[in-house]
């Protein structure tokens, strides 16, 4: 009976807590299905994801779109673009005004504000930066009662059993001058720190190239400390351009007029290094335990980051020293409706911290911000038709299973081209005869670019009519800025001209039916492309239909990435497909795609077709110094139809980004100049909390049924234990 006994006492543990849990006011399956702390609920906290680790923090060499994502929220450029007004308009940040440049002639001599450009040999910026800003708590600050340095000589001793930044006990801070912002330029500069913008600037930055080779040779002079290169005080070296002029202001004196100078200096390398930093992460042994400026960042922007776990998850938190800093005040006339300025004059940032989460997977990503455990999400090929469907007009809107959860959709066009090149410098499709140009123009018209984006694309994309995407000054919408050699303009709408078209102008260039008239052989073009695997079958296939058209015959050579960027480099290439992101919102940054000395074979440059026509390379030359007005609008549209009349590419696309944000997420504009825009965004963590227990409610049914079996189980073994209880001992 002992055996029988014990086996009811535990039967009823169970089923009492089966009940216990069936009770609870806030059951315990609320908090299985949630992958954050329970002490984190209804806190106003952002929660998203990244896919990839950054590797790089350190601001002079990070230039990847992950990598921008965690410092533009931590450093901060002397300037940044209005989150709201487009086009794109630089206000100041940590600056007291945007400067407007000095000029001078070839000696030094100040020129009008209105000189020409072939007469300005120099300009120069003067940056005054507002008073009173801090810097985050970081250990490189940290000093004692005495005002001396706790971390800046450690020891080894010192650093053992430490792992991490917090490791160090102490903390300090320190206010911006303009010799941090004159420090950061002299880091990109350096040779050593391999900046990817050394390339560019060393022929604008007066001084920078002897800067360079003055700390290269002091560096590879003085001898090694513990067998490494020893620490240069680039504070001490000075830089003929780059001057500080006082404790909030410096200047920096670059070659001839250059406009587009003030949109570098809106990017995370022209943010404040304090020495201090850069110092306190070079001392030996800090590289061993990860403590790099590429692993931790030291800014004075509203986030710092506390967790850099790269494997799990990332999290930023609010930077309790920032700066007054205030919602802008100011926006398009569509803000107002969409309720983007409820908040202006408001101080930033609204949030108090941001947890990036790692996800590998799309689908992982896709549950969990359907489930409300994401703020945001993007749109994937595999959820499209689950969350998109298009009005009878053609206009993309959300599904009413998204509409009743108050998910929005976001949509925007990005400042960004995707386009199929030719290979200027192939004997075939290259060149500037009638006979290669026609060529040319017969597959643009072939190649059809809205069925493209709407089988591999969900219809996220506009054809492309010109190098320049929407939102870049010269662009031209509708028919006035349609490629008149690859498109008709019918009632007001543009239309790809048929491929009856394309066949006269491919019999035209001498080949007939596909045939080349000279040889009676098939026209065997080549195709290059990096994509490999079954993932980009259908995309070859797609193509290889687009030529069968002209019955021209394509051969698509699929490589690693590393060989065809060896092919590119080399002129292997006959056609191929790339794309471009803006770097700055200005032509010269698409149009020198095609100027001819930033050839990819010739110079290693940029223009990966190899295009060069002497006429747009001197109209890029008088353009790219000139002010945005008509005058520049002219030549720009002069440049465009030369490369609209050579068809050096198939001009692609522009990509149209779709993006969900939750009901609980204001202030969301998409902003493609600036990347430091957490800090406008505003949650409501109330309505997240409800939302998320409306969408997570647990199926407890099967446990009732449990329950019920081991009562059903339990009750004849009772009935039998009583009854033998009862019974007398003989």
């Amino acid at each position: 009976m002992n055996i029988l006994a014990g086996r009811l006492r535990r039967m009823a543990a169970l089923l009492g807590l089966f009940t216990l849990l069936l009770a609870r006011p806030q059951p315990l399956w609320a908090q299985w299905n949630d992958p954050y702390p329970q002490r984190d609920s209804g806190r106003n906290i952002l929660y998203a994801a990244f896919t990839e680790r950054p590797k790089r923090l350190d601001p002079a060499q990070a230039y990847s779109s992950d990598e921008y994502t965690i410092i533009s929220q931590i450093y901060e450029p002397p300037f940044e673009y209005q989150y709201l007004l487009r086009p794109y308009t630089l206000v100041p940040l940590t600056a007291r005004a945007i400067p407007k440049p000095v000029y001078l002639d070839s000696k030094g001599r100040r020129l009008p504000a209105d000189a020409p450009a072939d007469r300005i040999a120099y300009s120069v910026y003067t940056i005054h930066i507002r008073h009173g800003i801090l810097y985050q708590p970081s250990p490189c600050f940290a000093r004692n009662a005495s005002g001396q340095y706790l971390y800046q000589s450690l020891t080894a001793a010192q650093l053992r059993g430490i792992r991490t930044l917090s490791g160090f006990r102490h903390t300090g801070t320190r206010e911006l001058v303009a010799a941090d912002y004159v420090y950061e330029i002299k880091r990109l500069a350096s040779p050593w720190v391999q900046s990817p913008l050394f390339s560019v600037l060393r022929h604008y930055i007066v001084g920078f190239k002897r800067f360079a080779r003055t700390v290269g040779h002091l560096r590879a002079t003085l001898p090694r400390v513990d067998g490494r290169p020893p620490y240069i005080d680039l504070a001490q070296v000075p830089m003929v351009g780059v001057k500080v002029l006082g404790r909030y202001t410096y200047s920096i004196e670059v070659r001839g007029k250059y406009p587009q100078f003030l949109y570098w200096m809106a990017m995370p390398f022209f943010a404040p290094m304090p020495p201090e930093a850069a110092h306190f992460f070079s001392q030996p042994g800090m590289a061993r335990r990860d403590l790099t400026l590429d692993w931790y960042a030291v800014g004075t922007g509203p986030y710092m980051l506390t967790v850099n776990n790269p494997a799990r998850e990332m999290v930023l938190q609010r930077n309790p020293n920032y700066h007054p800093d205030f919602y802008p005040r100011r926006g398009d006339s569509s803000d107002v409706k969409d309720g983007l300025l409820k908040d202006a004059g408001m101080r930033l940032p609204f949030i108090n911290r941001v947890v990036f989460i790692r996800e590998r997977e799309t689908i992982p990503y896709w549950d969990k911000f359907m489930q409300g455990y994401y703020d945001e999400s993007g749109v994937s090929a595999e959820s499209f038709n689950q969350v998109v469907q298009y009005s009878p007009g053609g206009q993309a809107q959300l599904t009413p299973a998204m509409r009743a959860r108050g998910i929005r959709l976001v949509t925007s066009t990005a400042p960004s081209i995707m386009y199929y090149g030719f290979n200027m410098l192939d004997p075939v499709v290259g060149g500037y005869s009638r006979r290669s140009r026609l060529l040319r123009r017969a597959i643009s018209i072939a190649i059809n670019t809205r069925q493209y984006i709407l089988i591999f694309r969900n219809g996220r994309g506009i054809p492309a009519q010109s190098p320049l995407p929407p939102g870049i000054f010269g662009y031209q919408p509708g028919c006035a800025g349609r490629d008149p050699y690859v498109y008709d303009c019918v009632d007001g709408r543009i239309r790809r001209k048929p491929i009856a078209v394309a066949r006269r102008l491919l019999a035209e260039a001498g080949y007939p039916d596909g045939r080349d008239q000279r040889t009676g052989k098939p026209l065997l073009l080549y195709y290059d492309t990096p994509e490999t695997g079954p993932e980009a079958k259908a995309n070859m296939d797609w193509m290889r239909k687009q030529f069968r058209k002209l019955n021209i015959q394509l051969v698509i050579r699929s490589t690693d990435y590393n060989r065809f960027q060896q092919k590119m480099r080399q002129g292997e290439e006959q056609i191929f497909s790339w794309g471009w992101n803006a770097d700055y919102p200005d032509p010269e940054d698409f149009l020198m795609l095609l100027y001819g000395p930033n050839s990819e074979v010739k110079f290693n440059g940029e223009n990966s077709a190899n295009y060069n026509d002497p006429e747009f390379n001197r109209l890029f030359n008088e353009m790219r110094n000139m002010n945005n007005g008509p005058a520049r609008a002219a030549i720009i549209r002069r440049m465009v139809s030369l490369v609209q009349r050579d068809a050096p590419w198939v001009w692609g696309y522009y990509p149209v980004s779709y993006l969900l944000r939750q009901a609980w997420v204001h202030n969301v504009k998409p902003n493609y100049m600036a990347t430091n825009n957490l800090k406008y965004l505003r949650l409501d963590p109330a309505l997240r909390a409800r939302d998320r227990k409306a969408w997570n409610r647990p199926v407890v049914w099967p446990l009732w049924v449990i329950a019920a079996l081991l009562v059903a189980v339990m009750l004849p073994a009772v009935l039998v234990y009583r009854q033998k209880e009862r019974k007398s001992p003989l």
